[in-house]
């Protein structure tokens, strides 16, 4: 195992006790779950925590447009709408005519490596610290679900100097895919139906070089968005 040097906090109150402190920096993480189980507010927060700290934030998104992700994470007051105002944070996605430029339209074959090297360039040249990609699934479309590229795409992302979150839609934990295999930690978000309704949990079901608790922990959307454990056990 090479050493882990610094730690990046996720911004999630609660989370970075599960693994040792923090993320390793520079690091690829998935962060995987059914919908609606809080994987964007999970990435919105890492985003926003980067921009408090005076980071430099990427945020790629292939669902939303910045004007519909503020507005869903609008009822939070984890300083998204502030960071996103920041010049801290560069917001792409692939609706935009910034977004189309950088991506290329979907089915278009002359240039899936492109893709890669306008992302990592940019990502290198920006000195970006932190990056959030919505979603694999989209990023399989524009690569036109080619493997070969996408594992090419993921491994130029692990070597650049960012931390990054990719979100993959991914529902099922034990599920194989390329993205949690390349990547350095992967984070489950759990959503289940039990008696007294919908429960939600986190579960870390890897993270190399760290000692890390694999149990699925409870999880409570709050004003200040996602938080790890029972109310009691969280200390800020």
């Amino acid at each position: 195992m090479g050493s882990v040097g610094m730690r990046v906090s996720s911004g999630v109150p609660g989370f970075d006790a599960l693994v040792d402190g923090g993320l390793p920096e520079d690091r690829l993480y998935v962060v995987s779950g059914p919908p609606g189980s809080g994987k964007t507010t999970f990435c919105s927060q890492f985003a926003a925590q980067g921009a408090r700290n005076g980071e430099d934030v990427l945020y790629i998104s292939m669902h939303e447009t910045k004007e519909g992700i503020r507005e869903d994470m609008s009822g939070y007051d984890f300083g998204f709408d502030r960071a996103l105002d920041s010049d801290r944070v560069t917001f792409l996605d692939s609706f935009s005519s910034d977004g189309r430029r950088f991506f290329g339209l979907p089915g278009d074959r002359r240039d899936r490596s492109g893709v890669t090297n306008r992302l990592t360039g940019f990502i290198n040249s920006r000195d970006i610290d932190r990056v959030v990609f919505d979603s694999t699934m989209l990023l399989r479309f524009l690569l036109d679900d080619d493997e070969d590229t996408m594992i090419q795409l993921l491994s130029s992302l692990k070597r650049t100097d960012a931390t990054t979150l990719l979100i993959s839609e991914m529902t099922d934990p034990s599920a194989y895919s390329e993205e949690h295999y390349l990547a350095h930690g992967v984070v489950f978000m759990h959503n289940y139906l039990e008696d007294e309704g919908m429960r939600r949990g986190v579960q870390v079901l890897k993270m190399r070089g760290t000692d890390v608790d694999t149990d699925i922990q409870d999880v409570e959307f709050t004003d200040g968005g996602l938080r790890v454990g029972s109310a009691v056990t969280v200390t800020h």
